[in-house]
This record gives C-alpha cells, sequence and structure tokens, in this order.
C-alpha cells in the first residue's frame, strides 16, 4: 500500500535503528500508550514481537526510505476496547519530525480502506488521549466521528490510569463517499 509520500510495508529488523530514534522520544510514546525506547536492542524485539504480527506496517518515508512511523489493527480479541469480533481497533504513531505533515491522515486511510475492503469489518474504533488532540484530528479527518465515550485502556503500558476518547467508523460512511 502506498501513496506518492509513503508506502506502508512489513517491519524488518534493519528498522530497529531507525525505531529507536523516534521511539526513544518521550514526546512519542506516551502520546500512545507506551513509554520511550531505552535501547536499539529494546526496538529490535518490539520489531520482532509486537510489529512482526498481522496487522502492522511500518510507514516509510519514500524520500529517505526510512520507517518514520506505524500503523495498523488490532482485531477484537486484541483491542484495549471492547468490540464485536466483525470490528476492530486501528492506531498510529508518527516521528515527532514528521508531526503536522499529513503523514498519519495518509496511513489511516490506507489501513480504512484495507479494513473495510480486504478483511471485511464493519466497523473500526480508534481512540487518543484527550490531551492529544492532534490524533483526535487525524481520525476526524478520516471521517470518524466522536462516540463521546472515555474509558480507561487497563492494557496501556503508559496512560492506563487516564481516560481515553472512543472515537468510530462505520463502512457505511466510506461508502457513501465513494458514491
Amino acid at each position: 500500500m502506498e501513496t506518492d509520500r509513503i508506502r506502508l510495508r512489513p517491519w524488518r529488523e534493519s528498522d530497529a535503528e531507525a525505531l529507536f530514534r523516534y521511539a526513544s522520544d518521550p514526546e512519542v510514546g506516551p502520546r500512545a500508550g507506551w513509554p520511550p525506547h531505552k535501547t536499539p536492542e529494546e526496538s529490535l524485539e518490539i520489531i520482532r514481537s509486537l510489529f512482526s504480527g498481522e496487522g502492522m506496517w511500518a510507514v516509510e518515508w519514500k524520500e529517505t526510505a526510512e520507517a518514520i512511523g506505524c500503523v495498523g489493527y488490532l482485531p477484537s480479541s486484541a483491542s484495549n476496547l471492547k468490540i464485536d469480533d466483525d470490528q476492530c481497533e486501528v492506531g498510529y504513531w508518527i516521528a515527532r519530525p514528521y508531526w503536522g505533515k499529513g503523514f498519519c491522515t495518509e496511513a489511516m486511510r490506507m489501513i480504512i480502506d484495507y479494513c473495510f475492503q480486504e478483511k471485511g469489518f464493519s466497523v473500526l474504533w480508534g481512540s487518543y488521549f484527550p490531551d492529544n488532540p492532534a490524533s483526535g484530528r487525524v481520525m476526524e479527518k478520516c471521517g470518524f466521528v466522536d462516540t463521546g465515550i472515555e474509558v480507561l485502556c487497563p492494557n496501556l503500558e503508559v496512560g492506563a490510569d487516564r481516560p481515553v476518547r472512543v472515537m468510530k467508523l462505520g463502512k457505511e460512511v466510506t461508502e457513501n463517499r465513494r458514491t
């Protein structure tokens, strides 16, 4: 999956240095519910364990061929939210030098199409910490609506004690845009 600027591809072990460079930034991980990476070895282990499964992609900036973030989905069985089996939770993060440049929105639009067209999910869910409104704006740009619900996500490594705002996107919304 790709646009003119980015490509979504599987994570590679060779991405560990770039992942560490960006994921060690204390402003990045906590906004998404995980602690900053402490070593390149930790980043490599995360690539091997968390990022190697189905539904996770590196966001590669084509200009440098470097992984600058991550985007993906979690099926209901792995979701932080209580959702039905034909639904999934989507998530993303992007390195700070690339904030505000539309990379997350581009990546999310590709994931939305993949989740609805290829995987057949009926509803996509997302969440963000209210003190990170930029993340909520990404979802809004992609058609998600605010449910008005805030919940705790006890599975998060950082922020399990802080509520997240829940967003929702139904398949019918994206189909109506195409017609």
